[in-house]
């Protein structure tokens, strides 16, 4: 079981996110208030904090947010779920696996260019809203098992 570090939205699409102290999702659409919500398969992205971590070594001011992630986990290994996975949030929230990695939005980003490396692409985690719920920082995040639904 890992913790959510910080949850982050933008109101409009290719700007930083910015940290918040709460988000509220919506089932099957995504964030409040994020450009991102809507209909479709990318309504929420999460990122590693280990791999901002590796990061931050390069660039130590990168922020929460800079990559356009929405959640931050910590002490969950986002490298081994897959599309279909479910991930509980707080037991109360769940989101579906649905896309892992992306195609940088031009060709290459501002963090590309300063560190040779832009983690998104490649260890960035997109799923769908199925259950939502309010969520902050210090909360619990657990795959309880791949591929399944949870019974909450």
């Amino acid at each position: 079981m890992g913790i959510i570090e910080a949850v982050c939205i933008s109101m409009e699409k290719g700007t930083i996110k910015k940290a918040m102290d709460e988000i509220t999702l919506h089932q099957e659409w995504g964030i409040e208030g994020d450009a991102h919500a809507g209909a479709w398969h990318r309504q929420v992205s999460l990122l590693a904090g280990e791999s901002i971590d590796r990061m931050r070594e390069i660039m130590p001011g990168l922020d929460n947010g800079m990559f356009a992630e929405n959640i931050v986990t910590r002490g969950i290994d986002l490298s081994r779920v897959s599309i279909g996975d479910r991930l509980s949030i707080g037991g109360c929230s769940e989101l579906e696996v649905t896309q892992i990695g992306k195609d940088c939005h031009n060709s290459g980003c501002a963090i590309q260019a300063a560190t040779g490396e832009c983690i998104m692409p490649k260890e960035g985690v997109f799923c769908r809203v199925i259950r939502g719920g309010s969520v902050r920082p210090g909360m619990s995040i657990e795959l309880p098992l791949q591929g399944s639904t949870t019974d909450f």
